[in-house]
């Protein structure tokens, strides 16, 4: 086992020597779960409470003190991300912030390998992962803090859930007492355990890319690949010879690791691996529906700590938490809120009802409408006296299904890209493609 670096500690708890972070962003060809928003944006760059999603991991790296460079790995073309990095630039300046691309998906740990030369530069002790597509308070300092209490190698952050929802879940065996991890075990077939992986790490860079290089060996080294199949019919075809493959696809293909299946797994037969449990809020924006509990979720954090950003409650008006663009013209007899974010540009007419929503920019919303539990479109029009409505969905739930049984399943309503609703139209627990024109009442549709 490599020698461990000594760690310093400050008097305020922060810790001593360098610290990196890395936020995966994922790329194109995934996030289909996402659409049709991430049809015309990627989903990190999609507006939660008035901000991208990764705005949102950006915010909480900027308030640990050891951290001043920031990477975004995924495999999004490069101008994806050109014009977010220069705004955060100047909001952050503190951090210096780059894009990697991989060259093909390289799954969570594959990526971090392959750009491993570049974070490791100036020889940091720490590194911090953050996947984008989760909404929580992100608490790194006290991840940071539990890391240098333990001498830990790795500290995940967990938190629980019900026990059908954990098998969605990377779950976690740990010992109350210690908080060292047990067991790890990525969406076990039977409960194990309702403490379940937030996808936020803090691993010592003398542990993680040892790890991750052992991962891909173990792969390289393996003459035959065994291909899972669902029933044992399949047997005699799941041996894969690879004596004819190119070997440049193989090292390729060996480099493809990923964190929850191929690294954490070992590293609970360490000692130095600690899970942090948040008692705060958690959850997944894998769905476009998922951003409305994750609208909510980020809302009332901003009016907790005292937001100026936010509107300021206005009886018959407003009903904090509102997030409402300086651009955007709200009719002062619309009633807004809770939970709702009114985008750049988005024009809300007199008399509108506007709650549990995230209105997208250059959209509008005429005179007596009604919008709740959904997402209006960017340039989308709701007409006047029109209804478009979805269910509540529990900030609590973490199911990700959109259809069960061919049935499209109770949900938020999305409007995507330039959707036009007729005046007096109905529309409820639908999700709509880009460019539709409804002009009669519709539910529990999909409308292509």
């Amino acid at each position: 086992m490599s020698l461990q670096v000594p760690y310093h500690t400050k008097a305020n708890g922060a810790a001593g020597g360098a610290t990196k972070a890395v936020i995966l962003v994922g790329g194109a060809s995934r996030g289909t779960r996402f659409r049709p928003l991430s049809l015309d944006v990627p989903k990190p760059l999609f507006d939660v409470a008035g901000h991208p999603i990764i705005w949102h991991c950006l915010t909480a790296v900027a308030k640990v003190p050891s951290i001043h460079e920031v990477y975004l790995i995924g495999y999004y073309d490069e101008s994806v991300f050109r014009d977010f990095i220069k705004d955060a630039a100047h909001e952050f300046p503190q951090l210096t912030i780059k894009y990697l691309r991989e060259y093909q998906a390289l799954g969570t740990a594959g990526g971090l390998y392959h750009f491993r030369d570049i974070i490791l530069k100036g020889r940091p002790e720490r590194l911090f992962v953050l996947n984008s597509d989760v909404c929580c308070s992100f608490p790194l300092g006290e991840m940071l803090r539990l890391f240098e209490e333990k001498d830990a190698e790795a500290v995940i952050m967990g938190t629980r859930v019900s026990e059908d929802a954990a098998t969605n879940f990377g779950c976690i065996v740990s010992d109350a007492h210690t908080r060292r991890v047990l067991h790890y075990v990525e969406k076990p077939e039977s409960h194990i355990s309702n403490l379940i992986n937030c996808g936020v790490y803090l691993f010592s860079t003398e542990a993680i890319f040892p790890s991750i290089r052992t991962a891909i060996k173990r792969r390289t080294d393996r003459p035959n690949r065994l291909i899972r199949y669902p029933s044992a019919e399949n047997l005699e075809s799941s041996f894969i010879a690879q004596a004819d493959e190119d070997d440049e696809e193989s090292e390729k293909r060996s480099e493809v690791i990923r964190l929850e299946q191929d690294i954490l797994s070992d590293m609970a037969d360490s000692k130095q691996f600690f899970v942090y449990e948040t008692q705060d809020f958690w959850r997944q924006i894998k769905t476009a529906g998922s951003a409305i509990p994750a609208n909510a979720l980020y809302l009332q954090n901003a009016w907790q700590s005292g937001s100026p950003e936010l509107a300021q409650p206005q009886p018959n008006h407003i009903i904090a938490p509102v997030f409402i663009h300086p651009t955007a013209r709200v009719d002062p007899t619309a009633k807004l809120g809770p939970n709702v974010s009114i985008g750049p540009r988005a024009v809300v007419g007199a008399g509108a009802r506007v709650k549990e929503s995230i209105v997208l920019e250059d959209s509008e919303i005429k005179h007596d409408a009604c919008v709740l539990y959904s997402i209006i479109g960017w340039n989308s029009r709701v007409g006047a006296w029109a209804r478009v409505e979805g269910t509540p969905t529990p900030v609590t739930s973490h199911t990700t299904s959109i259809i069960k049984n061919g049935v499209k399943v109770q949900a938020i309503t999305i409007l995507g890209k330039e959707c036009a609703v007729g005046d007096e139209v109905r529309v409820q627990n639908c999700v709509c493609l880009p460019f539709k024109e409804l002009k009669r009442d519709v539910a529990n549709e999909v409308i292509m």
